[in-house]
This record gives structure tokens, sequence and C-alpha cells, in this order.
């Protein structure tokens, strides 16, 4: 129990837990495990014994009776030490030191040179092997082979697969090897095996990490290998944060690393600016270095999970491929996608298959056919679009649903100090540059020991010779090697190396040019010791050193930005990036069921047809109200009570004609009986923008249209009402628009919108017009600013000229009354009449027409009429007459058995061909009274 227990801790908490640190723990359990590992074989006995602390101590058992038996005989006594522990004690520090050996020795890489050790001794091995730049490659069996042998002792498999990783342009920004064969391929193809391949060095291997240097005594330390015979380098002397260069990546146990590659050229401007000014904020570094810079190209999207992973060592980088739009047909406007780069560590080939899966599941749609026509010159997959089909649509699809978009999640984990920690850029770049003035302090001094040295002989060196004369005779004066030696330490005071390299030197350097060569040599070696001094005496001369290194490196190596940073505020596709903009039908029944369709639903038919259904309606149910919008629209429900509520119109599911629809109450949070009497589509609200809202008894009030940009899932009061009142007609309108009421008996007022006042959410209005007992509001709609132009008082003089009012009758009949006909009045009047009703008839919809006009001056609108049984009919205003206030108007739907009519919309002109039906045609008449003006109405 107690070991299950252990194994059930967090492995954070495991390995950082109550024991301290991680390397103290480490040592303490080899320690341990040291004296345990000598002991015999030994099985336990199943019964325990308790100690006084309460911990239980097994009892060890010897294997056999033959063993006993040879005690008892006076057989020589197996010496035997058992070690009593707790296993899950055992356990827990052994893992703990496992892990220990993984973090420090496998899986994460150093921040001071940015390798891992298997990366590191591979390039070590391939250094002593020979194999420069400028170098005959050589079998990577051969590499492989040699670092097996001497410095990795694990899977050749692992360290081949590194080797190829570290040639390959797609996974490394900088490449650190050359390979000649196959080294696999972007689209995840297997490499050839070790024994075909071949490498050898890259050039930015030299001067990335400075190979050459390690030969330096003193600039790196240098460890034994797994088997104590030969030493191998513990870092290597890195010019440039190489951890951050190439990234890196890897699995440890209970912590990752995951580092993206960076822009060299970048790199080193943002080690300038922290060199130059320790104290710089990360939107200054951010300024040098906008973010990574991936080998295979692409988009990244927003910068806010790289100022999170800078800043904290951890973020989410969001990688898009590079796209362009080709038109590939002008006639029939198809077009195709091209992908030119696909995001870091994504498989091209394993993209076009999902691509192609999600077409086949109707998951993409508008994509005909997809191809991948990439080869040596670069990367093109063609996606080619069907008809009509929209690119960003599509391309909004691909990057939802496809690795078109992926994302990198840093997670900035190395080695510091011996220990993992997770580090944001500027603890990178810190840690980097102590370990440069490390490098070079140790390199300045190295060599000021050997400048001294040297220093030193040529001084013995130019005595002699300024004194040659004396000491040819005392060396001819001398009878061997020693007494020669000693006598030149007596008569010039030289030490004993300087007499040793005196008595070395040959006799054609006994010259006077000879002599001036080792007088120059002293005097460079003064100066070169000076600067050394000065170096290491100088902590601004390191820095300005690291510098001119590291700009060396940038002039010789840098390229230009691969990956393009776009500035996003979301990193998201969102839902509107994804669905098309297109118009829409909305259609809404009196109980409570909103269905959503495509306008080329219903074909334009001739006024006087019986119309086409608008689908299957539940039992009783009758359409309430047909509006048009766009998808992306928002969506303003109001109810009965008052309360308005919000949603875009695409949750609306699309559906046919013959569909029931969906029932509001899955979209919005309705009460009991409460009915959704208006919709209004709201595309921007505008702070110039109002809603005018009328109820059923009269009253209407104007409210600020931003009033409702923010409503809560559970709806907000528009409008208080009173008892028995209801709210029923919500329109959009300006301060200069006018506003047509109409009541059921045909009363009609017009008045601008600016005399009423705009009032709060929370209040009633005032009232819109003045009903006789049994009449109620029919309707109500706005006339745009910008096309009436409507006189102050009444004229006789007939004028057909547009806008015009559209009267539509319950009966199916309706007309056309031009605007001019009346007066602008004010409300809490009786009106004029607009519409001569029979007895048992009642006015269904006023509409405002003429915005849009054809060439010959007629309205290029079309209105849609719906019967309470369902049928709706699409036809042309223009093909509705012209009236006076007093005619009774022209069939426009002949209802039959379909009842009245319900509600109406009017939609934009739609380009399809006008679908003539024969038997219809003869059912056009017209119904007509004489004309007659009637007076005006007053109160």
């Amino acid at each position: 129990m107690a070991l299950s227990a252990a194994l059930r801790l967090p492995l954070p908490r495991l390995l950082w837990g109550p024991t301290g640190s991680l390397l103290a723990a480490a040592a303490a359990a080899s320690r341990r495990r040291a004296a345990v590992v000598a002991v015999p074989a030994v099985r336990f006995l199943s019964s325990s014994s308790s100690s006084s602390d309460g911990s239980r101590s097994v009892q060890p058992l010897r294997a056999g009776r033959d063993e006993r038996a040879a005690a008892g005989e006076g057989g020589a006594a197996v010496k035997e030490r058992v070690v009593p522990v707790e296993l899950h004690k055992e356990a827990t520090e052994a893992y703990m030191a496992y892990a220990m050996s993984v973090l420090l020795g496998r899986a994460l890489p150093d921040v001071r040179d940015g390798l891992k050790p298997v990366h590191r001794r591979i390039l070590y091995a391939m250094h002593e092997m020979g194999l420069a730049s400028r170098r005959p490659f050589r079998k990577c069996a051969r590499v492989v082979g040699e670092v097996l042998g001497k410095f990795h002792p694990h899977g050749d498999s692992a360290v081949y697969e590194t080797l190829v990783r570290m040639a390959q342009d797609f996974s490394m920004r900088y490449p650190l090897v050359q390979g000649h064969g196959n080294f696999g391929s972007i689209d995840a193809d297997p490499p050839a095996a070790m024994r075909y391949t071949e490498c050898r060095l890259d050039v930015g291997c030299f001067f990335f990490l400075d190979i050459d240097a390690i030969f330096i005594i003193g600039q790196v330390d240098f460890v034994p290998n797994f088997d104590n015979s030969q030493k191998e380098p513990s870092l290597l002397p890195a010019r440039v944060p190489s951890l951050l260069l190439n990234g890196s990546s890897g699995i440890a146990v209970g912590m990752a690393t995951n580092i993206p590659p960076h822009n060299l050229g970048e790199l080193v401007d943002v080690l300038s600016v922290m060199i130059e000014n320790p104290e710089a904020t990360l939107q200054e570094l951010l300024e040098c270095m906008p973010g990574p810079d991936f080998p295979t190209g692409g988009t990244i999207v927003g910068n806010q999970g790289i100022l999170e992973a800078y800043k904290t060592g951890r973020g989410r980088v969001v990688m898009r491929g590079k796209t362009d739009i080709e038109t590939i047909d002008v006639k029939s406007k198809r077009s195709a996608i091209i992908i030119k780069e696909v995001p870091y560590q994504t498989n091209k080939s394993t993209l076009v298959e999902r691509i192609a899966e999600l077409v086949e599941e109707k998951v993409l749609e508008g994509i005909s056919d997809i191809r991948d026509e990439s080869d040596r010159s670069g990367m093109r997959v063609v996606i080619e679009l069907k008809r009509g089909a929209d690119p960003a649509i599509v391309l909004n699809n691909l990057y939802r649903h496809t690795a078109l978009q992926s994302s990198f999640s840093c997670n900035m984990v190395a080695i510091l100090d011996g220990q993992p920690k997770l580090m944001g850029l500027k603890e990178i770049l810190q840690a980097f540059i102590d370990f440069r003035c490390s490098v070079i302090e140790r390199r300045a001094r190295f060599k000021l020991s050997q400048a001294l040295e040297r220093k030193h002989i040529v001084e013995g060196i130019v005595i002699g010779l300024d004194n040659l004369d004396s000491v040819i005779q005392i060396i001819r004066g001398t009878s061997n090697h020693a007494m020669a030696r000693e006598s030149l330490i007596k008569e010039f005071g030289l030490s004993d190396k300087q007499a040793e390299a005196l008595l070395d030197i040959t006799l054609r350097k006994l010259t006077s040019l000879e002599r001036k060569k080792f007088v120059d040599e002293a005097k460079s070696l003064s100066e070169e010791i000076s600067k050394l001094n000065e170096l290491l005496s100088n902590k601004k001369l390191i820095f300005q050193l690291i510098l001119q290194e590291a700009t060396d490196l940038k002039n010789k190596f840098a390229t230009p930005r691969r990956s393009f940073i776009e500035d996003s505020a979301s990193t998201e596709v969102d839902d509107l990036d994804i669905i098309p903009n297109e118009e829409m039908l909305l259609i809404l029944s009196e109980k409570g069921y909103v269905k959503r369709m495509k306008p080329n639903t219903f074909n334009l038919q001739n006024r006087g047809t019986i119309g086409k259904s608008v689908g299957k309606m539940r039992m009783n149910d009758n359409t309430s109200d047909f509006i048009v919008c766009q998808t992306h629209d928002h969506v303003l429900y109001f109810s009965d009570k008052g309360i308005v509520y919000s949603a875009r119109a695409y949750k609306i599911p699309e559906c046919t004609r013959a569909a029931t629809g969906t029932p509001l109450v899955q979209l919005l949070s309705l009460s009991d009986g409460e009915r959704i009497t208006s919709i209004v589509p709201v595309n921007e609200f505008g702070e110039d923008q109002y809603l005018v809202m009328l109820t059923v008894n009269g009253y209407i009030k104007k409210v600020p249209l931003n009033a409702f940009s923010a409503i809560r899932t559970s709806g907000i009061i528009s409008i208080q009402l009173a008892p028995g009142d209801e709210l029923k007609w919500v329109r959009r309108c300006g301060d200069d628009d006018l506003v047509a009421l109409a009541s059921q008996n045909g009363m009609v007022i017009v008045n601008t919108c600016n005399k009423l006042r705009a009032l709060g959410r929370k209040t009633r209005g005032v009232l819109a017009m003045k009903l006789k007992e049994g009449d109620k509001m029919a309707s109500m709609d706005i006339i745009p600013a910008t096309s009436h132009n409507m006189p102050e008082t009444y004229s006789r003089v007939r004028d057909l000229s547009p806008p015009w009012l559209l009267f539509i009758a319950d009966n199916g009949i309706g007309k056309r009354v031009p605007l001019n006909a009346f007066r602008q009045g004010n409300f809490n009047r009786v009106g004029l009449q607009g519409y001569k009703l029979p007895p048992d008839c009642s006015l269904a919809a006023v509409f405002v027409v003429g915005f849009s006009l054809t060439d010959d001056g007629e309205s290029d609108e079309q209105v849609v009429l719906v019967s309470q049984s369902g049928t709706v009919n699409r036809i042309k205003v223009k093909d509705i007459s012209i009236r006076s206030r007093s005619a009774r108007g022209v069939i426009l739907m002949r209802l039959e058995h379909a009842g009245k009519i319900q509600s109406a919309s009017l939609i934009s002109a739609a380009e399809e061909e006008e679908e003539q039906d024969p038997e219809s045609a003869s059912l056009i008449s017209e119904a007509e009274e004489p004309e007659k003006q009637d007076p005006e109405v007053s109160a």
C-alpha cells in the first residue's frame, strides 16, 4: 500500500517534494543504493515485525537447505550485509535519481549552448573525425558508431534520428549538419538507412557553436565519458544563443520542453539591446525580435501568445499556412486556394489527405478538387473551388478544421545551474550572456598565460643573442648540457626555461635578422598581454567582444525572416469567418417557430397567382413575421411582453420549405406564454440610430439602438406595457426619417421621427393614433430621409412619382399610393384614410416602396406575402398598380382556402429569371372603384 501511495503522488511533488533539492536527494539515493547492490539475492518473509516507531521491517530468509546444512557442518559462512529499508522510500528515491538522470543527461537542453547531450556528442564526434564543411562526406553509420562507442551508450536508431533532424532544413532554422542522400521530407517520408546516407558538419556549425575553440584549454570543462576512457566537452562555446536560434523540444520525467526557433539577425539585435541595457523592458526586446521564425515559414497570428511565452516561459503561438487566391476561370468565376507554406511541424501529405476526407464527409463545402503540385522548386498545393464559392469562407473553414492552422505551445524549460528551470526571454538571454562572459574570460586567461610564458622565453633568447659571444664561449667551456644550462643561468640570470630555449636554438637563428624577429615578437607579445589584461579588468570590453563576434555571424549568415507576424486581436477562427454573409429570409410563426431560408427558395411569380407554400406548419399555427437579413446580423427578438432577446442570424438552422422550423425556446430563454412578435436585424449598433416601437393599442416610443448592444441571455426590458396591451412592431429609424402608421381600418399617420423624444427602455411612450372603438394598429414602416419629398400641406395635384405607400389588405388585395398624397400629421390624431376597406376586411401591412428604381423609374423591389396557412407568394412591386387613397386596389394573391394574409415582407430584387405560371396568367384581375378624394378625418 505504501508503494502504491508513493507511485500515485503527482510527479512534480515526487520530484521536488519535502526531500529538498533534487540533486541532493539523488545523491543520497545513490549512496543508499550502493550499499544495497552488493547484497546477495535474498527472499523476504511474508511476516514482518514492527519497530518502535511503527514502521515494519522485513526479515531475510536464506536461499535453501543446502546453505543451512553447509553452515551447520562448519563450512565457510557467507558474509552478507542487508540494509532494511522501507520499500516506498527506496522506490521514491530511486525514481528521483532516474528522473534526474533523464532531465540532465538526455531530454532537456542546456541554456548555455542550447544542446542536449546527444546533439553535443554527435557534433563533437564529427569534429574529431575531421568532417568539416570542406571535407568529403562520410557514411552516417560511421558517425553513429563513433558516437555510440565513445560517448553515447544508447540505441543507434535514436542517435541516427537526431543526426537526421540536424540536417533537415524544414526542422532546423539553421541546420548544423549537411546531409547527402535521402534525409526525409516534409511529407514525413522516412530517411534512408544510415548505411546509405552521408554527412558532414555544416559551415554554420563551426561559427554558431565555435567548435574549434573547445580545444583551447580551460575555455569549457571536459568530463570523462561513460567508461572513463576519454574526455568529452560538457558544453560547446556557442557564440549566439543556440537555444533560441534553432529551438528545442523534448519530453523528460514530469516535465517537457518546447522552444521555438528564431531569426539569427533579430536574435543578435535583441542580444545587443540586452547587453547595452540589462534593464530593458520586454516591449523593447520585442521591437528587435517580434517573435519566432519557423523554418517552414507560414504566418504567426497575433502576438499575445508570443508576449506570454517571452514573459513567463509558457505561451501559445498560433500559426497558419501561407496561401494565395488565384482565378482559374474568369467566365465561371472559379477560384483556387494555393497553399505555399504550411505551419511548423505540419505534415503536408497528411494535411492534403485530411482535407480530402472532410470534403467527402461534407464538413468542408465549396471544394471541387485538390492536388499536390509540389516539386523541388517549392511547395504548391492547389485547392480548386466550385463555382460561386467564396475563397475567404473556404479558407477560414480550412483554418478551423485542418492543420492549416495549428499552434506551437511554448514551454521554455532548460537546464540552468544543474537544475531544470522554466525561463522567459530575458532570463535565457541573461544566462547566455553570463556564460559567454565566462567563456571569454577563461579564453583570455588561457591566452594570457601562453603569452606570458612565450614572452618569458623570447626575452631570454634576446638576452642570449645580445651576448652571443659570451654564450658561445660558456657553451664551449662546459662538458655537458646540464653544466651549460647552469652556467647560462648563473651568468645572465636566466630561468630554467629560458636557458633551455637558448640551448635549443639553431645556428641559423643566430643572424641579426632572426634577432630582430625575436625582438618584434617580444614587443607583439607585450601588446597582446596588455590587451588581455585590459580585457579581463574591463567588463565592457568583454561585452563589446561578445557583440562583435555575434555581429560577425549576423553579417555572414543572417537571412530574411520567413514567418510573417500578423497583428490580430483574436487568434481563433470565429463563426463569422467561416459562415458566408448572405441574404436570408427569417420566417416566424405565431406559436414560436422560426426558420431560415435562402431568398431563391421562392421563385419570382406574377401577382394574382396562388403562390408557393412556405412549408409545413403545425396545427393551428400561422406565420407571424417575415424579414430579410444577413447571416452575420444580430437579430433582436421582441416579445409581446416587451422583452427583447438577441442572437446571431446564423444561429437559426437553415432549412427547406418543407421543414417545420426550430422552436424559439431552444434559442431564447422565453417565459411561459411569451410570444415573439417582431424581429429586427442589426448589422451595427450606430449611435445615430433608433428603434421605434408600436403597440397594438397605439402607443409609440423611440429608443437609441445602442441601448440594445449588450443583451443578456435572459433578455432585457424594451418597453413598459399597460394592462391588455402588447408590443407588436419594432423598426429601425434615424432622426430625419419618416414613420408611417396604419390602423386596421385603413387610417394613416405620417410624421417625422424627430417629433418623438428619445426615451429609455423602461418607459411606455406616447399615444400614436386615436383609434376608434374596435380598431387596432395594423402596421408601421419607416421612410428614409433621403427618399421622401412630402409636402407640408396637402396638394390636390396628382403626382405618381415615388416613393409610394404599399397597402396590403388581409383579403389579398393591395395597391400603391404616392407618398405625397399624405401630408405630415401629428401624433395622437385620427389620421387620413389611406385605404377604404370592406366591412369584413382589415389592413394587414403597409410598406414604403420605391427606394430602388429601374431605368424606367419603376420599383425594383419585391414583396413576399404569407398567408395564415403558410402559403407564400413573391411578386414584383412594379406589377402592383398605383391608385388613389380611396381606390380599392388589385388582387395580389388568390387566397381561396389559404385563409387571410398573415404577414408580408419586402426583399431586394433577385437576379434569377421570372418564372411565369401559364395557368395563373389569366388570374390577373383588378377590382377597382371610381376614384374619389376623401376629406381628411381629424380629431
